[in-house]
C-alpha cells in the first residue's frame, strides 16, 4: 500500500507536493493553489525495471522508464528518466488501484481519473 513520507522533502521553486510510496511504487502529487493538484508522477514496478508516468496541467502527459543510474565501486549515479515506448494504460490504473488505499480519497480520486483518460 502507499503510505504517506511525512515531511515530504520540498524542493525549492516546485509547488509543494506530497509522496507517497510502497515497496512496488511512488506517488508523487503536485499542489497548486488551496492544495488542488497540478501535477503527479506514478512511479511503478520499482522491484523490476521501474516506469514513471506523469501528468501535468500545462505540459499532459508522458511516460518514461527509470534508469537507476549506473554503479561504480562506491557510488551510485542519480536516477535518470528515459524515454520508453511501451506502455499499458490498464495496468497502470490496475497497479494504482491496488496501492491507493491509503491515499486520501479526493488525491486518489484525481490520479485515477487521470489515469483512465491516459490513452498512449
Amino acid at each position: 500500500m502507499l503510505r504517506e513520507y511525512l515531511p515530504a522533502r520540498q524542493i525549492p521553486g516546485d509547488p509543494p507536493r506530497r509522496w507517497f510510496a510502497s515497496e512496488k511504487s511512488d506517488l508523487i502529487v503536485w499542489l497548486g493553489d488551496n492544495d488542488v493538484p497540478i501535477g503527479f508522477q506514478f512511479c511503478y514496478d520499482k522491484d523490476f525495471r521501474e516506469h514513471a508516468l506523469t501528468w501535468m496541467r500545462d505540459r499532459g502527459f508522458s511516460h518514461t522508464g527509470i534508469d537507476a543510474g549506473g554503479s561504480a565501486p562506491h557510488h551510485k549515479g542519480s536516477p535518470l528518466l528515459v524515454a520508453d515506448g511501451v506502455v499499458d494504460a490498464p495496468r497502470i490504473l490496475a497497479l494504482f488501484l491496488a496501492e491507493n488505499d491509503l491515499v486520501p480519497t479526493d488525491l486518489a480520486q484525481f490520479v485515477s481519473d487521470k489515469l483512465r483518460e491516459f490513452t498512449p
